[in-house]
């Protein structure tokens, strides 16, 4: 293929910029992508490059159909060493609700395919930074969720404080979803609540808790589920002894 042609269409997202990154949309041998690469302020300084080697090094293994992929690390030209990770580009939940645009399609996946996002990060220990509306996005073409800025850091465990605040961030996302679009849901108002309740040890103790409670579920009824299915093979058991009696 010809170098001469390999980046094209590079532009400036300023409203996706981060911290200590600036973001670009672009094309890699005509295919689009994203770059990620330090702000001129930083990407001289040694820590900070260290910085952008261990992030790539953190997500590029990660998979997962709500999680935004990274696909390389290089130099790109007039843009500098960066983070190259598929094509996002679309509307943050952020720019959804000022706009007034959130629509069923948004909202049910903020239900469904944010927790289990949300979960899959847990599982595999990697540390990040708060999940915020700013980096919930939903594709251009198909409004798929998708998950930017979702590590930094490989770790052997997270501590239930990380756990923890993912829960309360999740609550104060959804509770905000729900005033600013006026869904009246009494019972996904009450999850929210429950995420974001001043008393930690009050709040959902995992992913997998929350995600019960907004399935419509309850512990409860699980438990009585698992009973009930316990007692149908007891009874089963005990017809098979009565109808095979052991020689």
């Amino acid at each position: 293929m010809d170098n001469n042609n390999k980046w094209t269409e590079i532009e400036h997202l300023p409203q996706w910029d981060e911290e200590y990154y600036l973001v670009y949309t672009a094309k890699k041998y005509g295919k689009w992508v994203m770059l990620k690469t330090l702000r001129p302020e930083y990407a001289n300084l040694p820590e900070y490059q260290q910085m952008i080697d261990k992030e790539f090094d953190t997500r590029y293994n990660l998979s997962h159909p709500n999680i935004v992929m990274i696909n390389d690390l290089e130099d790109v030209p007039g843009v500098g060493r960066s983070i190259i990770t598929d094509d996002v580009y679309g509307l943050s939940l952020r720019k959804l609700l000022d706009e007034n645009k959130l629509e069923d399609k948004h909202f049910s996946q903020l239900l469904t395919r944010l927790p289990a996002a949300m979960e899959y990060i847990q599982q595999n220990h990697i540390a990040h930074h708060p999940i915020r509306p700013e980096t919930i996005i939903f594709t251009e073409n198909i409004g798929n969720l998708k998950l930017i800025d979702v590590g930094f850091d490989h770790r052997k465990s997270l501590a239930h404080e990380s756990t923890d605040d993912d829960i309360f961030n999740y609550g104060s996302i959804l509770r905000e979803v729900l005033e600013r679009t006026g869904r009246r849901d009494p019972r996904l108002l009450r999850i929210a609540e429950h995420c974001v309740t001043a008393d930690p040890k009050q709040r959902f103790h995992d992913i997998q808790g929350l995600q019960i409670a907004l399935s419509g579920q309850s512990s409860k009824k699980l438990y009585m589920m698992v009973v009930g299915f316990l007692g149908l093979m007891v009874v089963i058991l005990a017809m098979l002894l009565i109808f095979n009696p052991a020689n």
